[in-house]
This record gives C-alpha cells, structure tokens and sequence, in this order.
C-alpha cells in the first residue's frame, strides 16, 4: 500500500481528447490518459455486444462460475487497485477494502441469484381461458450502461455492473473523469477472466463520453446529481430506453427528546462527517428536540473538535481532503449564504488549503431556517446545521420539506419511538438509532427515493438483478383454436 502512485500515462490506444486527472493531496494534475472517440465506443458496444450471446448461453450458474473466479483475481489485483484509487480520493483505508468489498459483493450476489431468478419465473393458468396456460422467461437487457460518481468510483460503479453481469447482460462502465487512475488496473483484472472481458468494460472520459455511452446502450444506470441526471434522463427518454437514476441528497436526522446525547451526537456526526461528507447519505439538516437542544449542541461541539484533518499524515486524522476540487467552493457558499443571513458557526469554518489540498474541519452551524442554501441544496461537505424543533410533527414537516428524499434517520430514546418518527418521513432509508445505515442493507432490502433523488426502481435488494430483466410471457392453448366464426357467435349473445 503506497501513499502516492506515480504520475503515469494509461496506456489505452484510443484516439480522442485526452484528460488530466488532479491529485487531491497536492493539488497537481499528475495524471493524464486519452479518451475515446463517439466512434470508439461505438465499436467497444458492438464488440460488448457480440459477446453477451455467449455470456448469456453460459446460463446462470456458468455466468456464477466466471464470476467467482474473478473475486478470487480481484482480490489478487487489490493493492494496483487501491493504490490507484487512493491517489484519486485521497482515501488510504478505504480504498484498499474497496476490492475486497467488491469481492464479497459478488461472492454474495452469486449465492442469492439463483433463488431470486427461480422466484420471479411464473407459471399458471390463465384466469379467463380454461384451456390456456403460461410460463415466463427472463430475457437480459443486452448492453447495460453505466455513469458513475467520483466519491466511490469503483464500489459505485459495481453495486450496478455486478447484478447486470448476472443477469446476462453486457456491461460497458464510465466512471467520473475526476477518479479515472482505476480503470487500467481493473481491467487488467478483469482481462485475467477471458469470459468475462468479453462482456465488461470500463473506458475513462468526461461528458462527451458519456452521451457517446447512452447512445450505444440498451438500458443505462447514473449515479451523480439531481441536475446531471435531469440531462442524463431526458436523453434516455428521446432514445426511449429504461434508465436508472440514483441522485443527490439532503438527509434529514431527527433527534427527539428522550434521546441519548452522547450517542445521539456521535451518530450526527459520523453521518455528516465520514468520507468528508462526501456521500449522497451523508447527514445534512439536523432538527433536535429543544428539551435537549442546548446540551446536544455542546456535545455536537465537543466531539466535532476532537477530530482531525489527516493531514500532513493521510494515515492518521478523520477528515480527509476534497476529492473534486470544485466542491469546497460550493460548501464555501453555502456557509457564506448561512452567515450572511444570521447563521452562526460554532466550530470549524471554510474551506482551508494545506500542500496544495483543500479541506475543512467539522464545521458545528446554528441558527440556520430553511430560506438558507446550507439547508435546502446538498451541501456535500463535513458541515452540521442544527435546528430545534418544538414538536414532532414539526419536524416531521420540516424534515420533508426538500426536493430530496433519498435516506435519512431518526434516534430516539426506544426503537418503538423512532419507528413512529420514520414511518411518516419521505425518503428511501431511515436510519433508527444511527445514520448512514443504508450501505449495510444494499443487497438485502428494497428501496425507491422519493422526490428529486432518484427515479427508476430501486438499485437495492432482488431488485437490484431483476431491473436488468424482461419478463417474457408464453402463451399455450392446449385445445382447438377457436374460429372467427366462434368468436362472431360468442359475442352476439
């Protein structure tokens, strides 16, 4: 595991604009690889394209096979892998568990598939002809695209690719230009699998790539914000293909009065706080009972302070620096627009640069209302405004009072009461008793966002596979066909 990994050209001979990826700890463009052509990925898609037949052919537990095999290859791949997405999310633990992760996910997926596929096959009798029944095929989308963020660029990218791959589909991926150093070492893991390099494919570039991508594929999967999926929709709609959107969010957590402080807090800010706030889950409106606002407020602080900026260190510290270097202005607004408009900060503050890295310290935000960006646009930055509220039903409404709706949460002195709380929140996910709960359950329990974050259906639980799936009915008469004739008589009685 290495700190830095060394400014390199990909070497991938394709033939379009080249892109330069920055560093997030130095602040230097060290890393530069060349895109493709619209012309290029039109022909990767085909070359994709002709191997999903076979793919397919394999049948489910051929297609489980290949795929154990490679979470035996990933993990051997692991450190290339990490190496280069820490370079590019500034994140050392965690971006070597990625792979492993990864590994689990398919090893998992491939224990549950078979169960889910053999329960969404269906066979009966029809309900209006006594002599006619029927059985359903699951017939694969052929070519899956798929846009993923820069904050997770491989785990992202694979919560989708992973299900496709089982359900018989091809897969071909565009991670974020921001975070491209992974594709070459993955796909040289993934190259170690013949099968399955003839059905998966990840190709670096930004926009133009992009809009190249949906116009190749059967079906497309984005994970990024409420605006670049507005696009990203309208574009799938004119080509008239399925699209998945999993968007921004504005978590709201609720923290009622009968509340433990302490844990209540420590949850608050985990949620606000890891991966630099940099999660579409991350903890961003805080509304506490005013029984307990002061106290909750001192000890939000207390534990905000004790934390660390990994730097000069990136091994040691909490709060690493911003992956995409024009996120700490967007944070910097949204402060600045607090402030201007009454808000105080009680620690932390803007944006600060350090060896050409930008971060922030836990920023603690009071007297914040909802007329105030920080409250009502995703922030995406280690920042907590907290509001008191006077009754539940109170912050019930102000909780759903955003254009988003992806996950958020509720602590509460007992499991009953919070259960009472969520029921009547809009969103996905409702963490009880903790936050950010939502990766622990990805392939177990479904979910559909409400509001402005998502549409589609839900990337989570059986699911997750079955999206990527048409049901394909076949019909049988087993007695005579009836006439014209029968059909005139039966209807003019």
């Amino acid at each position: 595991m290495t700190d830095f990994a060394p400014a390199r050209t990909s070497s991938e001979s394709f033939s379009g604009p080249r892109l330069r990826a920055r560093n997030p700890r130095t602040g230097e463009h060290d890393y530069e690889v060349t895109t493709p052509t619209p012309d290029e990925v039109a022909a990767i898609a085909a070359e994709l394209r002709r191997g999903q037949a076979a793919w397919q052919s394999l049948g489910l537990q051929g297609r489980i096979e290949v795929l154990r095999e490679f979470a035996d290859v990933l993990e051997d791949a692991a450190g290339q892998i990490g190496d280069a997405e820490q370079v590019d999310t500034a994140r050392v633990r965690v971006a070597h568990e990625v792979p492993y992760m990864v590994a689990a996910m398919i090893r998992d997926w491939c224990d549950r598939a078979p169960g889910i596929m053999t329960a969404a096959v269906l066979e009966g009798r029809s309900s209006v002809f006594s002599d006619v029944h029927y059985t359903t095929r699951l017939d694969p989308y052929q070519l899956v695209g798929i846009i993923s963020p820069w904050n997770h660029p491989f785990l992202l990218s694979a919560t989708d690719s992973i299900p496709a791959l089982i359900a018989g589909s091809a897969v071909l991926v565009k991670p974020s230009e921001v975070t491209p150093r992974f594709i070459e070492p993955l796909n040289r893991a993934i190259e170690a699998v013949p099968a399955l390099a003839a059905v998966w494919r990840y190709i670096p570039g930004a926009a133009e790539v992009g809009q190249a991508l949906i116009q190749q594929v059967d079906i497309l999967c984005f994970t990024g914000s409420v605006a670049t999926g507005r696009l990203i929709g309208e574009t799938c709609a004119r080509r008239f293909i399925p699209v998945f959107l999993e968007l921004g969010g504005k978590d709201a957590a609720i923290v009622t009065a009968s509340a433990d402080i302490p844990s209540a807090a420590a949850a608050v800010l985990k949620g606000a706080v890891h991966n630099t706030g940099q999660l579409c889950f991350s903890t961003e409106r805080v509304y506490v009972d005013k029984a307990i606002y002061d106290p909750f407020i001192i000890e939000l602080v207390h534990q905000a302070e004790a934390l660390e900026l990994s730097w000069p260190d990136p091994r040691h510290g909490h709060v690493g620096p911003y992956i995409f270097e024009k996120q700490p202005a967007i944070v910097d607004r949204h402060l600045q627009d607090a402030i201007d408009r009454g808000a105080k900060i009680l620690t932390g503050g803007f944006s600060e640069m350090h060896d050409g890295g930008v971060y922030q310290r836990p920023t603690v935000v009071v007297d914040v209302d909802h007329g105030m960006a920080l409250m009502s646009e995703e922030t995406f930055g280690p920042v907590v405004p907290v509001m008191p509220f006077d009754t539940v039903d109170e912050a019930v409404q102000l909780a759903n009072d955003s254009e988003f709706g992806l996950s958020g949460a509720v602590i509460a002195g007992s499991e009953a009461e919070a259960i009472g709380v969520a029921e009547r929140l809009e969103a996905g996910a409702i963490s009880l008793q903790d936050t950010s709960l939502t990766i622990g359950i990805m392939r177990d329990v479904e979910k559909v966002a409400y509001h402005g974050s998502g549409m589609g259906g839900s990337r989570m639980g059986p699911a997750a596979i079955l999206r990527f799936l048409r049901k394909k009915a076949l019909i049988v008469r087993e007695g005579p066909v009836t006439t014209m004739e029968q059909l005139a008589e039966h209807t003019a009685r």
